[in-house]
């Protein structure tokens, strides 16, 4: 355990902090525009953060990537889901083809979409190929994974970074394509979080009454069967996690060491990023909330980021959606931003913040 806190505290170091001088020249720039102060509200501050990211204020995110991490999960056994395992990998196929829906998404807003096995029970021809094993273990009746696994999983996601950062891709998106993995990600928050199970899994896909019964019971089971220590969240990430959620967290991580922002998805892409914040604190600051997830505990995950999702749409179909629904929102705020006229230019009186103001 030392040894592996060793190397997290490692990739810590490798993380820049936000360069304060840029955040304030960006910042500078918005308020110098022709529009009331902090017009744009939550945008302002996206850009803001990219700025203090890259530590530069021309912010431009014109190259960017979706990566949809795809992994089976072993907790399916316990009738957790609607579908079984198998279409994990016909979904993972239909995204390797441009044909899913954050495919069609993404071709509207000009985003590469790559499919990544980081543990599929079937393997599809032409994805990425970060495989670790064929699924996790069932959770409900021991580890998810070993050490070992959980470990690999991370460091492919850094891979994945590398790769797609290497690309000159200036904003990643996460996405994931896993069947159950809302039931990991559930106990995870679940024991990160300090919560019931009531209060962290939801209906995923669409469970019935019973089925949200059932996957409710399973993950109490998991959780009891596996006692991972909620001030470890490697220990947690291994023992109820999945393949998915490990390389997201990885990716988070490798994106923060190259000062490229990523976006944050829904629940099972937030709890990675939850995940990746406790084990290497220093990944926050390339991480963006997008949307505002339909799962119970979705609200919870970003408050304790710290981050503030923009778009609340009640959105739950996962591969990145939701993520990919922020570009066209930061590409108006970026137009405004590297277009607009200054007060000076218009002769009118630059804002100042007034008495009482709170920005």
């Amino acid at each position: 355990m030392t040894e592996r806190n060793g190397i997290f505290e490692a990739w810590n170091a490798r993380i820049a902090p936000q360069d304060t001088a840029a955040m304030h020249r960006a910042k500078a720039h918005w308020d110098g525009i022709a529009k009331p102060l902090a017009g744009l509200g939550k945008l302002e501050t996206a850009v803001i953060r990219i700025a203090g990211l890259t530590g530069d204020e021309h912010v431009s995110i014109d190259r960017r990537a979706v990566a949809v991490l795809c992994a089976d999960n072993g907790i399916v056994e316990e009738g957790v889901t609607q579908t079984d395992a198998s279409v994990t990998a016909v979904m993972a196929a239909r995204i390797r083809a441009h044909g899913s829906s954050v495919c069609l998404m993404a071709k509207a807003l000009k985003a590469d979409v790559y499919a990544v096995d980081l543990g599929m029970r079937t393997r599809v021809d032409g994805v990425i190929d970060l495989h670790v094993a064929d699924g996790t273990q069932n959770m409900a009746k021991g580890p998810a994974m070993t050490a070992a696994q959980a470990m690999r999983a991370i460091e492919n996601g850094i891979r994945l970074a590398d790769m797609l950062c290497g690309q000159g891709y200036r904003i990643l998106v996460t996405g994931e394509m896993g069947i159950g993995n809302t039931s990991t990600s559930a106990a995870i928050a679940s024991v990160l979080l300090g919560l019931p199970i009531d209060a962290a899994a939801g209906r995923g896909a669409g469970l019935s009454d019973e089925g949200l019964l059932r996957k409710r019971a399973a993950l109490r089971r998991a959780i009891d069967t596996n006692r991972p220590d909620p001030d470890d969240a490697f220990d947690v990430l291994q023992k109820v996690g999945g393949f998915d959620l490990a390389g997201l967290a990885g990716l988070y991580i490798g994106a923060a060491m190259h000062r490229v922002p990523i976006l944050i998805d829904g629940l099972p892409s937030s709890v990675a990023a939850l995940v990746a914040a406790r084990l290497v604190p220093n990944a926050k600051t390339a991480m963006l909330a997008s949307h505002c997830s339909a799962e119970p505990v979705a609200n919870a995950i970003l408050k304790e980021l710290g981050l503030d999702a923009i778009l609340f749409a009640d959105m739950k179909l996962g591969e990145g959606t939701g993520a990919v629904c922020m570009l066209p929102l930061l590409d108006a705020a970026l137009s405004v931003y590297d277009g607009s006229v200054s007060f000076s230019e218009t002769g009118i009186a630059q804002y100042v913040p007034q008495k009482g103001d709170v920005r």
